[in-house]
C-alpha cells in the first residue's frame, strides 16, 4: 500500500519501500535504492562499484495537514567506466534540492495565491525552504532565456561590489530584458553569449554599445557589423 502511496501520492517510483514511521506528528517513509539500478550520475553506466551512502532527508507533500519526510540511502559509487566517485542520481528531486518535485510543484502553486510566510506556516517548512524553491524555479525559467527571437541588443558592463569587480550585461532592446550575464568586462566575458547566439540562429539587426574598443571588435568579429 506504501508503495502506491509513493507513487500515485508524491510520483516517487524506480525504489524500494521499507517502512513508514510516525514522529512527532510528522510522518516519515523510510526508501532505498536496488542496487542493481544503481547507476554513474556523470555518464550513466550500470557497471559501478558500491562506495557507501549517505543518507537525505527530502520534504514530501502533506497528508491530512501532517508535514511528511522521505528518507532515503542514497549509494555512493566508483564508475568503472569513467573513473568517478559520484552519489546516484535522485529521480524524484532536483539536485541539492531537499525537497520532493510534488513538493516543489506545490509550494509554486500556493505562492500565487499567499506570502512565503504563509506558505511556509501551511506546510510547517522554514520561511528559507520556501524562497529557495522559488529561486531555483526562478534560475530554471530565466537564467538562460532563448535567443532565438532577438534583433537588437545592448551591451554595457557595470561594477559590483568594491575591487573593481565588473558584470557584463547584454540586453534585449524591444523587451528589455537582460539576456545574458558574463564574469568580468571585455570581450572574453562575452564569448558564452557568442556561442549560444550562433546555436540559436538570431539575426541580429542592430547593436549598441559604447565606443570601448574591445566590445567594437567583438561584435565586428561575431556579427560582421560596426554599426553602433
Amino acid at each position: 500500500m506504501s508503495t502506491s502511496l509513493l507513487y500515485h501520492g508524491f510520483g516517487i517510483r524506480g525504489y524500494q519501500y521499507q517502512k513508514t514511521e510516525y514522529l512527532d506528528s510528522r510522518v516519515v517513509f523510510w526508501m532505498q535504492q536496488a542496487k542493481e539500478k544503481c547507476r554513474c550520475s556523470s555518464c550513466g553506466s550500470g557497471d559501478v562499484i558500491l562506495r557507501g551512502q549517505t543518507e537525505r532527508r527530502f520534504h514530501g507533500l502533506p497528508i491530512g495537514g501532517k508535514p511528511v519526510t522521505i528518507v532515503l540511502s542514497v549509494p555512493r559509487v566508483s564508475c568503472r567506466k569513467c573513473n568517478l566517485v559520484r552519489q546516484v542520481k535522485v529521480d524524484f528531486a532536483e539536485p541539492r534540492c531537499h525537497s520532493i518535485k510534488a513538493f516543489a510543484r506545490y509550494v509554486l502553486e500556493l505562492s500565487r495565491l499567499m506570502t512565503i510566510k504563509d506558505a511556509a506556516q501551511h506546510l510547517g517548512v522554514s520561511w528559507d525552504t520556501v524562497k529557495q524553491i522559488q529561486k531555483q524555479d526562478l534560475q530554471r525559467r530565466f537564467s538562460k532565456p532563448k535567443l532565438k527571437h532577438l534583433r537588437q541588443i545592448a551591451i554595457d558592463e557595470i561594477s559590483v561590489g568594491k575591487g573593481h569587480q565588473y558584470i557584463t550585461l547584454v540586453l534585449d532592446l524591444e523587451s528589455g530584458a537582460v539576456v545574458f550575464v558574463g564574469e568580468g568586462k571585455g570581450s572574453d566575458a562575452l564569448l558564452p553569449f557568442w556561442k549560444r547566439l550562433r546555436a540559436s540562429h538570431a539575426k541580429i539587426q542592430a547593436v549598441a554599445t559604447d565606443m570601448s574598443p574591445a566590445y567594437i571588435d567583438a561584435v565586428t568579429t561575431h556579427l560582421g557589423t560596426t554599426e553602433k
